[in-house]
């Protein structure tokens, strides 16, 4: 099979694998009755972020080629994820949060580190037959995207977005794609002094860089910004379903098929990825990536004011489409000034601190504190043979997009690059 094809299946099985579960568990969750605590779910994949990562690239560096460390972490955080939904089947509606937070805990810790040593596999096997990875790697990549909307998609039309079978759903996946990588090329570990220390394998080098000004309130935004980062993917699926609470949106398209709806996002996503190059060109790496805080404003304000009827879903789904440009704007400009504002030798460093500050450290604040403020705003409510969490949730959204806005401001105000 061609190369290029082979490690498109490999991101499209890795990807589909979080596709399953990441944005329709937290309906499930405020279906067992442990809706206050969605944002402890998803902080959990920031905190293991900070970490596991670094962890599972010194044993692929030193001990265990990429790819076989990539089948091993999939299959413990397959086999965690069935023991999670195993659990759930077995309680029903009331599910005990210390043990499906352990068992799920336990999966997110295996799965995350994947998504790095994934890219590995792939430059690897890029470099070893010639190719280039600049060139080459993203369209393998966009396939991770269509597995990551197939699965949304799969839970969605079988009914799973309220129950646990969306685990299952990913558990399987993450053991075909076990099985898979026997079939990908080998990686080579590092021998003798070739092999990063462990302060490299941290990204610790890179905290020297606060030293300097500049980058220091880049770092500090990005972990600002990252507070917002996964805030829609942990409650805009909890949010559309509470519609159904309201008769005359119970049977809409949003309300059935929110995750659907919300697949919207990633394909804006995928096609922003190809506006970057023209933005950046005209408008300098400042100015894109005060388009992306700007656009989170819109993002969660076109949320507090839409609706699942006609014609408040348009504001959905124009939400839906400004998510690519909030995302992805910030993440790959801020990425492409990290590699020119830094020196070759903490370039790899510098990029594992961004990811840090906004992935890791910002994206589990934001969650939790925005569970604690929809926990302020809202209250469970059991309809029909459901438990949707109801209240002023517009009051919610109005609060991240002000957060975001305010961030946004400070960002113009502060942040002076030599080329902006």
């Amino acid at each position: 099979m061609n190369l290029k094809i082979r490690l498109a299946l490999m991101n499209f099985l890795e990807f589909a694998v979080w596709g399953a579960y990441l944005t329709s568990m937290g309906r499930y969750l405020g279906n067992v009755g442990i809706g206050s605590e969605i944002g402890l779910f998803y902080s959990m994949q920031g905190v293991v972020s900070i970490f596991m990562p670094a962890l599972m690239g010194i044993v692929a560096d030193r001990w265990i080629p990429a790819q076989r460390l990539l089948g091993f972490c999939h299959l413990l955080a397959g086999l965690f994820m069935f023991a999670t939904a195993g659990y759930g089947i077995s309680v029903g509606k009331q599910a005990d949060f210390p043990v499906i937070f352990t068992l799920y805990s336990l999966s997110v810790a295996f799965y995350m580190p994947t998504l790095a040593l994934s890219n590995s596999v792939a430059y690897s096997a890029l470099t070893k037959a010639g190719m280039d990875t600049v060139k080459d790697f993203p369209p393998i990549r966009v396939f991770g995207t269509i597995g990551f909307i197939l699965t949304m998609w799969i839970v969605d039309l079988l009914g799973f977005q309220s129950n646990q079978n969306q685990f299952i759903t990913s558990g399987v996946v993450s053991i075909i794609l076990f099985l898979y990588t026997f079939t990908l090329p080998n990686c080579d570990v590092c021998k003798g002094n070739n092999k990063k220390s462990y302060v490299d394998a941290f990204g610790l080098r890179a905290f020297a860089l606060f030293k300097e000004k500049k980058m220091a309130i880049f770092f500090i935004f990005s972990m600002l910004l990252g507070v917002s980062l996964q805030i829609t993917n942990s409650f805009a699926n909890p949010f559309l379903f509470s519609f159904g609470a309201q008769p005359e949106f119970a049977e809409t398209f949003g309300v059935q098929h929110a995750n659907i709806l919300i697949s919207l996002s990633q394909v804006s996503e995928t096609c922003c990825i190809l506006l970057i190059p023209f933005f950046m060109r005209h408008y300098g790496i400042k100015n894109v990536m005060l388009i992306a805080m700007f656009a989170w404003v819109l993002r969660f304000g076109l949320f507090g004011v839409g609706n699942p009827g006609f014609p408040g879903v348009l504001l959905f789904v124009l939400s839906m489409i400004v998510y690519g440009v909030a995302f992805d704007f910030f993440n790959i400009s801020g990425s492409l000034f990290v590699d020119n504002s830094t020196e070759p030798a903490l370039r790899s460093s510098a990029q594992g601190l961004f990811m840090l500050m906004t992935n890791g450290v910002g994206a589990t604040i934001g969650t939790l504190v925005a569970q604690a403020i929809i926990n302020a705003y809202t209250h469970p409510q059991k309809v029909g043979m459901d438990i949707l969490t109801v209240g002023d949730w517009p009051a919610c959204w109005f609060i991240f997009a002000g957060y975001a806005f305010v961030v946004g401001v400070c960002f113009a105000v502060i942040f002076h690059p030599k080329k902006a």
